[in-house]
């Protein structure tokens, strides 16, 4: 009979699905929560192992480096970076269980060779310390091992924000995400839903900027009766911030051109008091699937979904036909590194370029979906300028009919607004990175 895994032998497969299969690391840490029967503190020791072997993979590899004449296997290598990972942040795990666990993980998994490398690689870790990152001298490569950036993005970013606010988001990036939910403000009060979970043990705090939003102080929401009986919904606040620039009223028609997994389409139908109606599209007939899946739990009757590239958004629906139109565009995701740090590793520049082809091919075939006079948000999470300003750019130059407007937002986040845009990245308000643009119909063309 195999004997059960121990808790960095799931966590160092998991590593390996990450970067073998590009999967995506907050999936794969759910799935395997779910399926194993590990103690609670097990459970977020894995969660930890897995994310921050994953986030400083640069930096974890400059630290191996100088202890390493040649590469590794790579399922070795992996075990490597997750040692270190445990000796250089970790405090409260000692030296002799962390040497002990990976040369019983190498004695099972390779040979007696494999196992003195890794434990005389380590021992020489713990006896002579890792290199320092404050003596490399080139500055790019300096945020980019500290941060642990690829380079290309740290030269990318350093030219659009400059190098101190480059280095500041990609050290934000490594810090823990923080969970938020939004109030169903149709079913229950904010007090209410508060005073509800705190019964329960599960402490909140109401976000100093936006009104149904609340921070999880402490608990988990996901299997509680106000979640399941559509109370609330877990959103990061960032991305609540779409419904209130899309000035909604009761019985708009509202077309969702990328509207998986429904977070932002379910908002919408809530301000909106359950009234009008919202077309929801995705390519994916299962992701059409998640949004309906989400409407039902909170009780929204005024969602349709439709499975259609918004690319050819006009083959169904006639010109002029919606009053609200919300392009939350496929994107890069660089503003969700904290959730999904693999993603800096898969994504190259010319994704970005790709990416924002798709996205102003978007934007230009559900422009002339909109009435007259209606609004038309364009929304990433990412805070890659080619992306948010450059594809805005692009299609106000392409489409005269359109002008830019001041985004509109609660009355404590106006003073994130710069100029017409909302760009937010991780060191604002502690939030993902985010960029809201709006834009006004103004003349029929």
């Amino acid at each position: 009979m195999k004997k059960p895994e121990t808790v960095r032998e799931i966590a160092l497969d998991l590593i390996e699905k990450i970067e073998n299969n590009q999967s995506f690391s907050h999936l794969l840490i759910n799935d395997a929560l779910k399926n194993s029967d590990l103690n609670p503190m097990d459970r977020g020791l894995l969660t930890e192992l897995v994310y921050g072997t994953t986030q400083r993979r640069i930096t974890l590899d400059f630290y191996l480096a100088p202890f390493l004449r040649q590469a590794p296997e790579n399922w070795v290598l992996n075990l490597l970076r997750l040692s270190v990972y445990q000796l250089e942040f970790l405090d409260k795990v000692p030296e002799h269980a962390i040497l002990h666990e990976a040369g019983e993980i190498a004695r099972e998994r390779g040979h007696d060779g494999v196992t003195k490398f890794v434990n005389g690689v380590l021992r020489n870790v713990i006896r002579k310390g890792v290199p320092k990152i404050e003596d490399i001298q080139d500055e790019t490569t300096q945020i980019s091992v500290e941060s642990s950036l690829p380079t290309w993005l740290v030269k990318r970013w350093i030219a659009q924000f400059g190098a101190e606010k480059t280095r500041e988001i990609g050290l934000s990036f490594l810090e823990a995400p923080s969970q938020s939910i939004r109030v169903n403000e149709n079913k229950v009060t904010v007090a209410e839903l508060q005073a509800e979970l705190s019964a329960q043990g599960i402490e909140t705090e109401q976000n100093a900027y936006i009104p149904e939003a609340l921070m999880m102080e402490r608990g988990s929401i996901a299997e509680t009766q106000a979640y399941h009986n559509g109370r609330c919904t877990i959103q990061d606040e960032s991305s609540m911030l779409v419904a209130h620039a899309l000035q909604l009223e009761d019985g708009l028609r509202v077309l969702d051109a990328c509207s998986a997994p429904g977070g932002k389409t379910t908002h919408i139908a809530e301000k909106m008091h359950n009234t009008g109606e919202i077309v929801a599209l995705d390519i994916h007939p299962h992701k059409t699937k998640l949004v309906n899946k989400a409407a039902k739990r909170l009780d929204l009757t005024n969602i349709t979904t439709e499975v259609l590239d918004a690319r050819k958004a006009s083959e169904l629906f006639a010109p002029e036909s919606f009053d609200r139109v919300l392009v939350d565009a496929p994107c890069s995701g660089f503003g969700v590194l904290r959730r999904k740090p693999d993603i800096k590793y898969s994504k190259t520049e010319s994704d970005i370029e790709n990416l924002a082809r798709i996205q102003q091919a978007i934007l230009a075939e559900v422009g002339a979906l909109l009435k007259e006079n209606g609004i038309l948000i364009y929304s990433t999470c990412t805070i890659d300028q080619t992306e948010n300003r450059g594809v805005v750019e692009n299609f106000l130059e392409n489409h005269p009919e359109f002008q830019l407007e001041q985004v509109q937002v609660p009355e404590k986040m106006s003073p994130f607004v710069q100029g017409d845009y909302l760009e937010l990245v991780p060191t604002d308000i502690g939030s993902d990175g985010f960029f809201i643009a709006a834009f006004r119909k103004v003349t029929n063309k």
